[in-house]
């Protein structure tokens, strides 16, 4: 459990990291940029990817949904 919440926390920073890339070369490079699109892109990938291990871990019962109290 808390090798799954360590991952998670690094997949987030990564998603963090990727989007103040891209928000870096949106400043600095005028006009088109590749290394901006590649750094959304990543950032999509990551993502899509933490969403997927999610789904995973809570079909194999690693992580549980909490309810509301109530």
């Amino acid at each position: 459990m808390d090798l799954f919440r360590t991952l998670v926390a690094l997949v987030m920073l990564g998603i963090v990291f990727s989007l103040g890339s891209a928000l870096f070369h949106l400043m600095t490079d005028k006009g088109d940029s590749k290394k901006m699109v590649r750094a959304l892109t990543m950032r999509v990938a990551l993502s899509v990817t933490l969403f997927l291990a999610l789904m995973v871990a809570w079909a194999l019962g690693i992580i549980q949904p909490l309810g509301t109290p109530g």
